[in-house]
């Protein structure tokens, strides 16, 4: 996070939580910098109980993406990562193969799961065992278990587990205790408590070496499928491996309850929110308009870039996921609308929604439409009807040049704050209206 919307639970790295396809290109490099191969297991069987929601967490929708997919994604965008295994029910074989293919999550392999966390595990494992139903994948050297519903870990951390698990055998991220252990006695008074600075909690991702884990399920009982839930556990009890312990970042949260899944999604509006691309008309106030612009929200901790023509320049538009294209007048609603047609045909909304805010700017109050008479406000919600189908969301504002300075720095100031809600909202009901500052 940057500015004054700085949080210990964001992405440590927003840029490349952003990146979904970060490292497409660069395979080969990625791959040397690990040099053996790499697959993880994804767990996500689990009911949710604790959210009190009807649709399992994993599942639940944040930004109209399940919240699932952008798990995967973090693991996707990893490119010494060849292999995820996602571990569904029965009853959600079908929905996860639909999200893979919807999100073209193209590493997964889904599997189906068993009534517990271990028995999904050891089937997610069995997917690289002949035996395991199926032709087997390609047997990883290394494999991560993450939990589903933890959709911010970054790269570093993700090569730190790895290395740490190919030369021990095993590791596993660990947090600080936030609350104090205590033991009641069967009455329900305090019995003894732990001193909190000699433990730690366990966290996730966990890497082993995948012939250590595999053989530690192969050895675990029935008791241990029914009622365990440390992996590291069973490597220790069953082969022997002492897991190296890793100081987890505190984005390493899961989304266990019903006000999780509201955290995870701010996070994320947070993070597409923080860069910014203004493209201002040919006019000199459209450009004063687009300096004074990059000043406010440059103040609120946005990256604000200013590029006077993006036609013909893709790599610019896929640098951000928010536009202000400032106009003098309605035709310039249509240059909008080519880059909207462009980013959609680039499927540049596909993960996360876009944001047009369309700025007309009147350069005296004598231009301006009649109230009731904005013959923008017809056109702007027929197209963003036609631009949300690509995930693409357009809004509208309106601003008056005015000659007298603090009057065009208050409209300018209310402006750059109906463009900050729009961006940061990301809210579609509001598309194809038109606001005036």
């Amino acid at each position: 996070m940057q500015g004054n919307r700085a949080t210990c639970d964001g992405p440590s790295d927003p840029g490349r939580f952003l990146k979904s396809r970060a490292g497409r290109g660069d395979d080969a490099a990625g791959r040397m910098a690990v040099g053996f191969p790499v697959a993880v297991v994804l767990p996500a069987g689990g009911t949710g109980e604790r959210t009190g929601l009807a649709t399992p967490k994993q599942f639940c929708s944040l930004l109209n993406r399940p919240l699932i997919s952008y798990t995967i994604e973090t693991f996707e965008r990893v490119p010494w990562i060849e292999t995820i295994v996602v571990v569904v029910s029965k009853e959600s074989l079908v929905p996860m193969l639909h999200i893979t293919q919807r999100y073209h999550h193209t590493k997964v392999k889904v599997v189906e799961g068993g009534r517990t966390r271990h028995r999904s595990i050891f089937s997610g494992l069995r997917a690289f065992c002949a035996g395991g139903g199926g032709s087997p994948l390609p047997r990883p050297e290394v494999v991560l278990i993450h939990d589903a519903v933890r959709p911010f870990v970054d790269e570093d951390f993700l090569l730190q587990i790895t290395l740490a698990a190919k030369e021990q055998g095993a590791s596993g991220a660990v947090r600080p205790l936030v609350s104090t252990v205590i033991a009641p006695s069967s009455e329900g008074f305090l019995d003894h408590s732990l001193e909190r600075a000699k433990y730690r909690g366990s966290e996730m991702p966990q890497g082993f070496l995948f012939d250590i884990i595999y053989q530690a399920y192969q050895r675990c009982t029935e008791f241990d499928f029914e009622f365990g839930t440390e992996c590291l556990h069973l490597a220790l009890r069953y082969c022997g491996t002492s897991a190296r312990l890793l100081d987890g970042p505190p984005t390493l949260w899961k989304v266990t309850y019903k006000r999780d899944l509201a955290a995870a999604e701010s996070i994320i509006k947070d993070t597409l929110s923080m860069s910014v691309c203004i493209i201002p008309g040919v006019l000199a106030q459209s450009t004063e308009l687009a300096s004074k612009l990059q000043k406010y929200l440059a103040a609120n901790g946005t990256t604000v870039d200013i590029f006077p023509c993006v036609k013909g320049k893709k790599e610019l538009l896929l640098k951000t996921r928010n536009f202000i294209h400032i106009s003098e007048s309605v035709a310039g609603l249509w240059d909008a609308a080519e880059m909207g047609k462009s980013l959609g045909e680039e499927s540049h909304g596909l993960l996360y929604p876009v944001v047009i805010v369309w700025v007309h700017l009147y350069t005296s109050e004598e231009d301006r439409s009649p109230a009731g008479k904005d013959p923008e406000l017809t056109a702007i919600k027929e197209l963003s009807t036609t631009f949300r189908k690509d995930n693409i969301l357009l809004y509208g504002a309106q601003v008056i040049h005015s000659k007298v300075p603090e009057l065009w720095e208050r409209s300018v100031e209310r402006l750059s704050q109906i463009t900050s809600a729009l961006i940061r909202d990301r809210n579609s009901a509001f598309t194809g209206q038109l606001f005036k500052a």
